[in-house]
C-alpha cells in the first residue's frame, strides 16, 4: 500500500530547504533581536517570518492539518496535542546561536498523527545538512543512511546536552549538579552545539552517544525524535518512563541501558508541560 504521509514528508523536505535559504540569507544581516520569558530566550523578526512562511504554504496544501509553531504559542496560540495529523515547527531552533551566528541552526519539522511521530525533518542550514526520519523506513543525512552508536558503558560515552535558558539560580544550580554528577562518573566529556534537533541528530549518527535535556518544548523534539529512533536509538523521559512529546524533557540515546544509566543519574528540573497552562 501507499505511504499515506510520504506526500508530506517530501513536501515538509522542500519547505525546510527554502526555510533554511531565508535563514542563511538573515546571517548576513543585521538581526533584530526580542526577548520572551528570560534575558536568554530570544525571538528574532526571522523566527517569525519563517513560521508564517511554513504555516502559509502548509495550511495552504493540507487545510485540515493542525499546526503547533515556535512563534505561534508564544504569541497565545495553545500547544495542544490532538489526534489529528500535526506539524510540529521550530522555524529557528538555536536562535541564540543565529543572534551570534555560531554557526549551528536548524529548521525543525515533526509530523504526528494520533499523537505518534511519523516523520521528521531537521535541516542545519549552515552546514547544509538535511536530516531525515520516516517511521519504519529508517533515519538518513543527506541521503546517507543513520545508525547510533549502541554504546552501553557510560565511562566510555560522549553525551550532548544544554544548560537552558532559565537564569533562575536554582534551575542553573540543579542543571550543573547533574553535569558534575555524570562527568565524576566518569565519561569521556559533555558536548552541545546549542540546538536540541542538532544535539539529538549527533546521536543519531552515532558522533555522540546520548543527548538529554529538560525545559526544551516539542518543537524541539518533534523533527529530531523520530530520527533517533529510526537509527536505533531510544528515547525516553528523565525518569526512566517512557517519552511524552509534551513533557517538555526528554533521554535519547544509542541504547537503553546508557538511557536508563543517565535517567539514575539526574536530578528532574520542575517545568510546566506544553499542553498545560
Amino acid at each position: 500500500m501507499a505511504d499515506p504521509w510520504q506526500e508530506c514528508m517530501d513536501y515538509a523536505v522542500t519547505l525546510a530547504r527554502q526555510a533554511g535559504e531565508v535563514v542563511r540569507e538573515a546571517l548576513k544581516n543585521e538581526v533584530n533581536v526580542m526577548i520572551k520569558s528570560s534575558p536568554a530566550d530570544l525571538v528574532t523578526a526571522t523566527d517569525q517570518k519563517v513560521e508564517k512562511m511554513l504555516l502559509s504554504f502548509i495550511k495552504e496544501k493540507y487545510p485540515s492539518h493542525s499546526f503547533i509553531g515556535e512563534e505561534s504559542v508564544a504569541a497565545g496560540d495553545k500547544s495542544v496535542l490532538t489526534d489529528n495529523p500535526t506539524w510540529i515547527i521550530d522555524p529557528i531552533d538555536g536562535t541564540t546561536n543565529f543572534v551570534h551566528r555560531f554557526p549551528f541552526v536548524a529548521v525543525s519539522i515533526g509530523f504526528v498523527v494520533n499523537k505518534k511521530m511519523e516523520f521528521g525533518v531537521v535541516y542545519s542550514c549552515v552546514e547544509d545538512k538535511m536530516y531525515t526520519g520516516r517511521k519504519g523506513k529508517g533515519a538518513f543525512c543527506n541521503g546517507r543512511r543513520l545508525q547510533v552508536s549502541q554504546q552501553e558503558d557510560i565511562t566510555k560515552s560522549l553525551l550532548v546536552t544544554e544548560l537552558g535558558s532559565s537564569r533562575t539560580p536554582e534551575t542553573v544550580r540543579v542543571i550543573l549538579s547533574n553535569m558534575e554528577k555524570l562527568l565524576s562518573i566518569p565519561i569521556h566529556g559533555i558536548r552541545g552545539v546549542g540546538t536540541a534537533a542538532v544535539n539529538m541528530c549527533l546521536v543519531a549518527s552515532g558522533f555522540a552517544d546520548a543527548y538529554y535535556e529538560m525545559g526544551i518544548h516539542c518543537w524541539d523534539m518533534a523533527g529530531a525524535g523520530i530520527i533517533v529512533t529510526e537509527a536505533g536509538g531510544v528515547l525516553m523521559d528523565v525518569t526512566g518512563g517512557p517519552f511524552d512529546l509534551m513533557s517538555r524533557r526528554i533521554i535519547a540515546a544509542g541504547s537503553k541501558t546508557l538511557a536508563e544509566r543517565i535517567a539514575k543519574e539526574i536530578q528532574v528540573v520542575p517545568f510546566q508541560r506544553d499542553d498545560e497552562g
